[in-house]
């Protein structure tokens, strides 16, 4: 069997096509391509912290461009997709639902499952009765309980309500049948099921060993090259991936073997990019995007991934205490022709239409200037615009670029 051989580039390139991430948006955004990229990344991680666009927003921005918001609330809303513990809490196509239900039976080892099985143990009548509720008056949110005088907030005070429709939800009780200004609304899963599915039964489920298998397949397939290393983390599949494991796969034809560089270790492709790996082998995949990622954004969610394959050392700071920080609260990765040069803590202020980049931050190896720079300025600019800010202010930026980027966006106030 012939294996390639690609370069550390050419394999960036591999994984930037899976991922959606390699070219520029064509064409208008539209429904059928934000469901299309849900399926492409086979999930989309949900996020809470509105900086800048939420996380879920941002990543299909990223790759659709401008677009509504609304669109993937009401595709939730019409069933298209569901929410789901995977990677973290995401949302995933509708047609992927029995694989995520089948392992919802067997996740004991994640921190959500955890917390649901000791709530349904201390607070077993409270769960039932709760359940009853919703049957009888249908669908609730966590702000329809009364929240105790307690003088704090967060989520590690929730209300008692709140965890326990949480833990129904992590236990496949409920389901979330839409969401109302980013507030989950749940509903029993029969009756959303129903609704949106009505020749479901819960005994035609896979099993676990169809469950795991179908979600190792896709792990590589939605990375586009992958080393046994990283498949595990895409899902949150409990127990390493092992080349061992894969090894039926690559016999079946189902992963094709190949080398990144000199690494010693194997690497794998699905077969439905046989003909991509072609093209990257034979050095005709051009990158041509550039995007702010969110930092839930399959590309770097993988913080070993995104340093061992792009050489991005990335950490997320916001739970980190501001005189700690090194890169800023919410800082977005950078991506620029199929390298990640830099990244960027932005805030958009949009009462005033502002959209500050407070540090821009390069990569030793980013560009020095030219069509990087001018492909930059624009995918601010055009991020900015779709935030509904129409004036962009810098803070710190990185002094090879301290003068050069004030000048593509047009600016002429002193950087601070």
């Amino acid at each position: 069997m012939t294996v390639e051989t690609l370069s550390l580039a050419q394999a960036r390139r591999l994984q930037l096509h899976a991922l959606g991430l390699l070219t520029r948006p064509r064409g208008r955004a539209s429904r059928i391509k934000l469901l299309a990229a849900i399926e492409q990344m086979r999930m989309l991680q949900i996020d809470t912290i509105s900086v800048v666009a939420r996380s879920p927003y941002l990543v299909l921005y990223s790759r659709l461009g401008a677009y509504p918001v609304e669109w993937l609330d009401q595709a939730l809303a019409r069933g298209a997709t569901f929410e789901t513990w995977a990677h973290e809490a995401c949302f995933a196509a509708l047609g992927d639902l029995p694989w995520h239900r089948q392992r919802q039976r067997g996740r004991e080892g994640h921190w959500a499952m955890k917390h649901a099985q000791r709530v349904a143990t201390q607070h077993g009548a409270e769960l039932q009765d709760l359940l009853a509720r919703i049957g009888e008056r249908g669908p609730v949110r966590s702000s329809d309980f009364p929240r105790p005088r307690s003088g704090t907030a967060g989520w590690w005070e929730w209300k008692p309500e709140k965890r326990w429709l949480e833990a129904l939800f992590a236990l496949g009780e409920l389901m979330i049948c839409r969401r109302e200004g980013f507030q989950r609304v749940y509903d029993l899963t029969d009756r959303v099921l129903q609704r949106h599915w009505p020749e479901w039964s819960d005994n035609d489920l896979p099993g676990d060993t169809a469950a795991r298998r179908w979600m190792v397949e896709q792990s590589v397939k939605a990375q586009g090259v992958t080393v046994a290393d990283w498949i595990a983390d895409y899902f949150r599949l409990q127990g390493r991936v092992t080349d061992a494991e894969l090894q039926p796969l690559v016999e079946e034809g189902r992963l094709l073997r190949v080398r990144i560089g000199d690494w010693p270790r194997r690497a794998y492709v699905h077969r439905d990019h046989a003909a991509t790996l072609a093209r990257a082998a034979a050095g005709k995949l051009r990158a041509t995007h550039t995007a702010l990622l969110s930092p839930f954004d399959p590309l770097v969610w993988d913080r070993r991934r995104a340093l061992e394959l792009f050489d991005f050392h990335y950490r997320l700071e916001c739970y980190t205490p501001a005189a700690k920080r090194q890169w800023g609260y919410f800082v977005l990765p950078l991506l620029h022709a199929g390298e990640l040069i830099g990244r960027v803590d932005a805030k958009a202020h949009r009462a005033s239409g502002v959209f500050e980049l407070r540090q821009l931050h390069l990569e030793s190896a980013a560009p020095r200037g030219g069509p990087a720079i001018s492909a930059v300025a624009r995918c601010v600019q055009d991020f900015a615009s779709w935030h509904g800010c129409d004036r962009v202010e810098l803070g710190a930026v990185d002094q090879r670029w301290s003068e050069s980027l004030p000048r593509a966006l047009g600016l002429t106030l002193p950087i601070v």
